[in-house]
């Protein structure tokens, strides 16, 4: 069945829906599990960039592959293999923990591995959307996935903070077994692997298609420009805040829990507002409103003198994240074809996610020299200058 001939709220939509939020809260519990045991062991910025390098870098270089597998093979499948992947590597890290090899580096090796099966899943998640849902409610069921996201990202935190001071092995297991039930429910779900006119290529030549394509594209390149200087701009408030709240407000485990539950609270309100609004009519006016928004919020965060204040910034700053979010994934759904899809999704991602490993080598070290606030402040003044030349490079 095509997507646009499916009723907004059918049967396979809600199944993925519930799939991809029971796996990444047990992605996103380990993940700040492992951020904290670091930043508690080490209160080192060093550290902290080879977390965020061995998280990133490997899923940016599979990337190159993914994509093209997204829109050769059956998108519903290659996602279950990736969880089924994720699941066995954490789970081999958690057997490593209690046989008494807890070295923070088996939690980088662990998650350098975990990233592999996630630069496979993300261009198949992003690419299956219009697969599921007709044109005219991608919007709103973004805002709805945005949504529940937020929510077990709020709760995620906590589960985080709580497993970590018994014993972070725990959040291992917790992940494996929300994996295991994401597979199960993806596994109800009929998607049909999509059509393509063209013989299958060479790997290297698919994705060379897949480049000319995408950059060729106006608005596609424009959003590939955009998402660079955005990632490596927000990379100090999404890497070091754990370190600005240690350093100038303390480092008990609640003010970290806090930390992100504000942020995450902020964007499931934002989320709520996508799902309601149901469209963006101008994509481009509100990607560029966004990343002035997050300039100035950022930079609030770092003029800070008050928990309270910071954590009350950090809320606000998350309104805007899935607004963004929608709107440039929405457009790239609306506008790429569907059988290119999954390799536009992957050099998004490569692109994207890369600006912040070479994003955190600078900022990360700079930390150890320069105080957050400080670096929070410069890179919330860059951002709302990308948010105007975003604006008037590509006026709608």
């Amino acid at each position: 069945m095509e997507a646009g001939s499916r009723p907004l709220f059918n049967r396979e939509t809600v199944l993925f829906l519930i799939s991809q939020n029971i796996s990444l809260f047990g992605s996103s519990v380990v993940v700040f599990a492992i951020i904290w045991h670091i930043t508690l062991a080490t209160s080192s910025g060093v550290w902290l960039s080879l977390s965020t390098v061995c998280a990133i870098l490997p899923e940016v270089v599979i990337s190159l592959w993914g994509g093209v597998w997204a829109d050769r093979y059956n998108r519903k499948h290659l996602i279950m293999a990736a969880d089924a992947f994720i699941a066995l590597a954490t789970l081999g890290l958690a057997l490593a923990f209690w046989s008494g090899l807890q070295r923070i580096e088996v939690l980088l090796a662990a998650s350098a591995v975990r990233s592999i099966g996630s630069g496979i899943q993300t261009p198949a998640v992003n690419a299956i959307f219009p697969q599921l849902v007709p044109q005219e409610g991608l919007t709103r069921v973004q805002g709805i996935n945005q949504t529940a996201s937020s929510v077990l990202m709020l709760l995620s935190p906590a589960v985080g903070g709580l497993i970590l001071s018994v014993d972070i092995t725990w959040a291992f297991m917790l992940d494996v077994v929300t994996a295991t039930l994401a597979i199960l429910v993806l596994s109800f779900i009929k998607v049909e692997k999509v059509q393509r006119n063209d013989a299958p290529a060479p790997v290297l030549a698919e994705l060379k298609q897949g480049i000319s394509y995408t950059f060729s594209h106006p608005l596609l390149r424009g959003i590939i420009i955009c998402y660079a200087c955005y990632f490596f701009l927000i990379t100090p408030a999404a890497v070091l805040t754990p370190l600005l709240v240690k350093r100038s407000f303390g480092g008990e485990i609640w003010r970290l829990t806090a930390n992100e539950m504000f942020w995450t609270a902020g964007t499931i309100v934002g989320g709520l507002f996508v799902s309601l609004r149901g469209e963006f009519r101008d994509k481009i006016r509100t990607i560029a409103l966004c990343l002035v928004a997050f300039g100035a919020t950022f930079g609030l965060l770092g003029m800070a003198r008050n928990f309270a204040m910071y954590l009350l910034t950090m809320g606000t700053a998350g309104f805007f994240m899935p607004v963004m979010a929608t709107a440039a994934t929405v457009l790239i759904q609306e506008v790429a074809q569907l059988t290119m899809l999954g390799r536009v999704f992957s050099i998004v991602q490569i692109i994207s996610a890369s600006a912040m490993p070479v994003a955190i080598l600078f900022f990360g070290p700079l930390a150890d020299v320069v105080s957050v606030e400080a670096i929070l402040i410069v890179s919330g003044a860059l951002l709302v200058l990308l948010g105007i030349l975003y604006q008037t490079r590509f006026p709608h």
